[in-house]
């Protein structure tokens, strides 16, 4: 091993879908790139994060996150990332996201993040097209 690389680590992920890359005590990085099953019509469920928040970095393409006011789904309000900006989702928000073939979203989280401390709401065709309203809302000034 070279002394450089004793001192850094990088990581990079091409892949589809969602890829942890680093591990550091309390926290993970990973990269979300596309995958079919994140297109509006086919987004199953809204999670939120019972411990702790979570942070979006749009590094390409698009992504847009939407918002549950609460486990109801209700009322869902969608953000189109943009590139550059730190988008904090809080403890405890109900949330999902559709990216472009072309995305590819930064994402650090609480690194014991898991299915057992992440409750979920199945979409239904009612919340399905909640989101799709939601998406048009938030893409309508691009």
């Amino acid at each position: 091993m070279s002394t450089l690389d004793s001192l850094i680590e990088i990581h990079s992920f091409e892949g589809i879908g969602y890829q942890p890359l680093i591990h550091c005590r309390d926290f993970r990085v990973a990269m979300l790139n596309y995958h079919p099953e994140l297109e509006i019509a086919n987004i199953s469920n809204f999670q939120q994060h019972s411990l702790t928040d979570e942070a979006f970095i749009l590094l390409k393409g698009s992504c847009t996150l939407f918002l549950a006011e609460d486990e109801s789904i209700e009322n869902v309000h969608g953000v189109a990332l943009q590139p550059g900006k730190v988008f904090n989702v809080k403890q405890g928000v109900y949330h999902t996201h559709t990216l472009s073939e072309d995305a590819s979203v930064l994402i650090v989280e609480a690194d014991d993040t898991c299915d057992d401390n992440s409750p979920q709401v199945i979409v239904d065709d009612a919340i399905r097209a909640r989101i799709a309203a939601a998406y048009e809302a938030a893409n309508a000034a691009k």
